[in-house]
Formats: C-alpha cells, structure tokens, sequence
C-alpha cells in the first residue's frame, strides 16, 4: 500500500478532530493539523516559525505558500514515513493542488467528508470551551465549562472569539467559498468517501474504518 496519507474534511465543528485523533492511534499515523503544525514551528523557532511568527503579528493571514512549505517540512519528520492524517489541510484548491506535487507517487489514498448540517455544526461550536493552557475541548454543559477550570491541567476553560455567532457565520461562510470545492476536487479523482457526521461519534469512527477497509487501506 505505501504511504497511507488520508485528508479529512468537513465544516468547522463537524468532529474532525475526534476522529483524526482516533484514526491516527489506530493507524499509526501522526495526526497533522495546520494549527499544529503553525504553532510547533513558531515554538521551536524554525525559519519558517519565524516566517509565521512575523506574518501572525502583522496581522495578515499566512499565504498558501508558507502553509504549504511548513506541511512539505512536516512529512520529512520520521514519524511520517508511514503516512499522515491531515485535519484541516488542504484548506483550498491552490493548497491541495501543491499536496499533489508534494506527495508525487504517493498520492492521497483518501479523502473522507464528515457530513454535518449548518444547524447542528453552529450548535456544537456555540456550546464548546477550551482550555486556553492546554487546548482540552469541553462543552458548556461540562463540569470544566461550568467551572471554568480544566480538569487536565487546571487552566482557565473559556468560550474562544471565534465560537461566537458571528464569527461562526463568517466561518462557515469562509468553508463554503473555500474549501467546499475541494469536494469535487477528490471526488473527480475517486478519493471521496462522504460519512454522516451527525452520528454518535464511535458509529462516525466505524463508519470511516469501513471506509478503509473496503479500498484496502486499513491497517492492523
């Protein structure tokens, strides 16, 4: 099979993360996002971190090309050589155009759409908290989001600015414009495999898993 590089998609809120951590253990592939991958190299002060740290301070967004050559430097690391599960990347055409060129041969074996409807995503992501120290997700209703404290590490469990309705709104908005075409983008080239994302997630995890199995991609 080779390299097993698996893109997962889906609107923000839709569970991306859930299954791309529980994907990545089963698969032993590393889970790789573009907020990972933007804050290990600010952290670690690579060249590029420094890049990033520059263009996050100005205030502009960081261009395709600079997240495409952080995702290039992230797949040389050893943990990679098996494969990667991508969680937020590509994020537009121009980006999973360059993962082509990136990956020659070994080309994405599948693309995995986590169907959720507007309503349902806009309720996850208005009743979500996350520790500002370790990143925990919670729920309001949790005993962390009534607390405000994170159970993990003790850190202050906030309502981020950008799971307010607003900017929900402007997300999704910015999903549909953006990314929604790469839909078609893998479905052109048979590597998409919608899955109803409105499920309990373990029937979502199985679901996936079936996925995998029935084009050969799963792995013991």
């Amino acid at each position: 099979m080779g390299r097993l590089i698996l893109v997962l998609l889906g609107k923000q809120g839709a569970g991306k993360g859930t299954q791309a951590t529980r994907l990545a253990q089963t698969l032993s592939i590393p889970h790789v996002s573009t907020g990972d991958i933007l804050r290990a190299a600010i952290r670690e002060g690579t060249p590029l971190g420094l890049e990033v740290k520059a263009v996050l301070e100005s205030g502009a967004l960081v261009s395709d090309d600079l997240v495409n050559r952080l995702v290039a430097e992230r797949l040389t690391q050893p943990d990679a050589v098996r494969g990667a599960l991508f969680d937020g990347y590509p994020r537009t055409l121009n980006q999973a155009e360059a993962l082509e060129v990136m990956l020659g041969d070994d080309g994405v074996k599948l693309c995995v759409d986590l169907e959720v409807p507007v309503e349902l995503v806009t309720a996850r992501l208005s009743a979500r908290r996350v520790c500002s120290n370790c990143g925990a997700i919670y729920r309001a209703s949790d005993p962390e989001g009534v607390s405000g404290r994170c159970s993990t590490c003790g850190g202050p469990v906030v309502q981020r600015a950008d799971d307010q309705p607003a900017a929900i709104a402007e997300r999704l908005a910015a999903y549909e414009r953006d990314t929604a075409p790469l839909l078609d983008f893998y479905r052109d080239r048979g590597l998409l495999v919608s899955v109803d994302g409105a499920r309990a997630p373990d029937e979502v995890t199985a679901s996936i898993a079936a996925a995998l199995s029935t084009r050969g991609l799963a792995r013991s």
